[in-house]
């Protein structure tokens, strides 16, 4: 799942984790303009939609010919989220290349979010994982450890539950793991104590980070991430976005941010930064009073701002431990 020429893989979740939450329908030709511009901004990896059952979640009603347009642009890593092996057979039948499979290590959000107990989820996900195996095109399955640095309902969670958890669902077939900080409960310091904890335990998996700015330590806890060695983030355009079964859990961090923050520390995303914010047009005009964040698309570049993948060789000393 590696790029060649980037040095951080993002992933824009704003068509998934952005809308699901959102009781007006995003229309489904606006959902490809906004997918097929970003791509054009240089954004290779996009969660697109989530195979759950319309009656509960009617944004993503649309998920067949949504997936049948990212799949036909050449160069686009396409993304789902599938609850359950039902949905993962979805995927696998319209050609997704990505499946993310979400497991809460707090056992009151997993009954909240999938109203199973975890050994459940686990279960289904080794399913999942079995099936997919079976698949002439094994798509690339991500476990997903939501409410790993804290929850709404259970407060903070123990790092042998998160290690309990993930090298559970490493063991039953992921190919990378995610922590998530589901409600923004994180700080610099957990963060780092958790991924490094993690991917000691689970070498040579991947791990990836999943942010959200609740209180405002979004881009710090990326900070925290990278000094770990993570390479692998997922955000959302405008910072749309934010857990309904998770009280007080707001927005993720703004994509836009995220890669003017790699970009400025000579990390490249392959993203083009002007382009990118540009793309924020297309949700405004969609959700007319919807609050979009981020600091970049109110201040914009600084000037004379050059890109990293212009200024030759990345020179930052984070880019050493790239996995």
């Amino acid at each position: 799942m590696n790029t060649p020429d980037i040095d951080v893989r993002v992933c824009e979740v704003g068509l998934r984790d952005g809308l699901q939450a959102l009781s007006h329908f995003f229309p489904t030709e606006e959902k490809i303009a906004w997918l097929r511009a970003e791509f054009e901004a240089g954004m290779t990896e996009i969660e697109v939609t989530s195979f759950v059952p319309p009656k509960l979640v009617p944004q993503f009603a649309d998920a067949q010919p949504l997936v049948a347009a990212a799949t036909a642009i050449p160069g686009l890593t396409v993304v789902a989220l599938t609850p359950n092996l039902k949905g993962a057979e979805r995927g696998f039948e319209l050609g997704v290349h990505k499946l993310n499979y979400v497991l809460s290590v707090s056992r009151t959000h997993n009954l909240k979010n999938v109203r199973r107990e975890r050994e459940e989820s686990l279960a289904d996900f080794a399913r999942i994982a079995e099936a997919a195996r079976r698949q002439p095109r094994k798509p690339w399955l991500v476990g997903g450890l939501s409410s790993a640095l804290g929850c709404s309902y259970e407060g903070p969670i123990a790092l042998d539950e998160v290690l309990n958890w993930g090298v559970a669902l490493a063991e039953a077939g992921a190919d990378e793991l995610m922590i998530a900080d589901t409600v923004g409960y994180a700080n610099p310091a957990l963060v780092r104590r958790t991924f490094k904890a993690l991917m000691d335990a689970v070498a040579p998996l991947p791990v990836s980070a999943h942010f959200h700015d609740t209180r405002g330590l979004g881009l710090a806890n990326v900070l925290a991430a990278l000094d770990c060695g993570v390479r692998r983030f997922e955000a959302s355009l405008g910072g749309l976005g934010g857990c309904q079964f998770a009280p007080g859990a707001t927005g993720n961090i703004v994509m836009e941010d995220l890669c003017f923050l790699l970009d400025s520390m000579g990390m490249r995303t392959g993203v083009d930064l002007d382009r990118l914010v540009r793309v924020r047009e297309i949700i405004a005009r969609n959700l007319p009073g919807q609050a979009l964040f981020g600091g970049l698309a109110r201040a914009g570049l600084p000037p004379l701002y050059i890109p990293a993948a212009r200024r030759g060789a990345v020179h930052n000393q984070l880019t050493s431990t790239t996995p």
